[in-house]
């Protein structure tokens, strides 16, 4: 293990030591010529022993670096450098600003800043705070000062294999990672780009934000927004309260919020969405999408299957295939079938329309059922192979179209069931 130390600090005021050591020809004294180089030799080792002594001292301006007044907090910044590793830990107690790629060292600045009553209070409680850092294998460790100090730290790094930073509180901006990065911050906003491996961002409160990452992410807050603009694995997106924002998803998303809209524009895998409130949008899937809407509207477009849920709030399907399980307590249902497989499916509503659109190349069997319809046009079909009846206080429409397939069972109460041809 080696431990690194500071840049020395620079001490206002202080003059350059020297040890001025004369020459041959510099009168020295009335001694005898012999006695000359003897008294010589004797002032040099005196003047050597005296600058071996002064650099094995502390470092006197460690703890009496400058102090600035920022506001109601007095500040003091270190600067030093840690020799390249392929892992780097960062221990914060504020925020942290890591940006990686280029160099030979990883170089740091630590700002840290204390609430005083005066200067000399304030250089009382700093001049105990310490900065460690070290090197302990592969792994590079940089830990600031927390406790009574709030230290806001920048680290500029080679190309790192793995970066791991936790904070007990303060924003987390991390970039340019070859491997791997592991964030976890007590509360405060979390962003990453250029991240070529897996990427972990946990933070007790506060907006995360994603540019590019080339292996799987998993996001967390305990309240705050998320956007991801690219991720090339599985996505998980978890936020107690807040918008969660997916473009372009190379695995499969699990997304889940207390309250906010969610919108995934593409995922090269499953959807599963769950929200407490608030509309659900899936552009693009390329497998099956569950959405779960406790309040609010769901809107699917192109997905190799559904399975949805909403206790209040309309469903609009576009474009879907395979398996459909759907069914809201209050909205209606849109559904525009794309032609190709279709599995055994249901759509149901208890107060609502529901609107099926066929295309003229997929077979389908259907089953129309209207429990609380006041007339026969609360069944209105495009097919003459489906045409309504009266079935006790309940109106039927059952029949093959385009030759038939899977059966497709529709459940409305109320409102009216359209069967349409595309």
């Amino acid at each position: 293990m080696r431990r690194l130390g500071h840049s020395s600090p620079h001490i206002r005021g202080a003059r350059p030591l020297t040890c001025s050591v004369p020459t041959h020809g510099d009168a020295l004294c009335d001694c005898e010529p012999g006695v000359h180089t003897s008294v010589n030799a004797a002032r040099r080792s005196a003047c050597a022993t005296a600058l071996i002594a002064i650099a094995l001292l502390p470092l006197a301006g460690f703890g009496q670096q400058p102090l600035k007044r920022e506001g109601d907090s007095w500040v003091r910044t270190y600067t030093g450098s840690i020799p390249a590793a392929a892992r780097l830990r960062i221990n914060g107690n504020g925020p942290v600003t890591l940006t990686a790629g280029s160099g030979r060292e990883i170089g740091y600045t630590v700002k840290v800043s204390v609430m005083a009553r005066s200067e000399a209070e304030a250089r009382r409680i700093l001049d105990q705070q310490s900065i460690h850092a070290e090197v302990r294998g592969e792994w590079a460790i940089l830990t600031v000062p927390g406790g009574a100090a709030m230290s806001s730290a920048i680290i500029r790094a080679p190309r790192l294999a793995l970066a791991s930073i936790n904070t007990t509180n303060g924003a987390v901006d991390a970039k340019g990672i070859d491997g791997a990065l592991d964030v976890n911050t007590g509360a405060g906003a979390l962003t990453c780009d250029r991240i070529h491996g897996d990427c972990k961002l946990i933070t007790g409160g506060g907006d995360i934000h994603v540019g590019e990452v080339g292996g799987k992410l998993r996001c967390g807050t305990g309240g705050g927004q998320i956007t991801v603009k690219t991720v090339g694995g599985a996505s998980t997106l978890e936020t107690n309260g807040g918008d969660i924002e997916a473009s372009d998803a190379g695995g499969g998303v699990t997304a889940q919020t207390g309250a906010g809209e969610i919108h995934i524009a593409s995922a090269k895998g499953p959807v599963d969405a769950t929200t407490g409130g608030g509309q659900i949008i899936v552009d693009k899937a390329s497998g099956v999408v569950t959405a779960r809407n406790m309040a609010g509207p769901v809107r699917i477009g192109e997905a190799g299957g559904v399975s949805c849920e909403s206790r209040s709030g309309g469903i609009h399907l576009t474009n879907v295939s395979g398996l459909m399980r759907v069914s809201t307590s209050v909205g209606s249902i849109f559904a525009s079938l794309m032609a190709g497989r279709l599995a055994d499916s249901f759509l149901a509503t208890g107060n609502g329309d529901i609107t099926v659109v066929i295309p003229s190349n997929l077979g389908v069997n259907i089953r129309a059922v209207n429990n609380m319809a006041d007339n026969m046009r609360r069944i209105v079909s495009d097919f003459r192979q489906v045409q309504a009846r009266l079935n006790g206080t309940r109106l039927v429409a059952e029949g093959a179209v385009n030759g038939g397939g899977p059966l497709l069972q529709i459940s409305g109460t109320g409102g009216t069931i359209f069967i349409k041809r595309q």
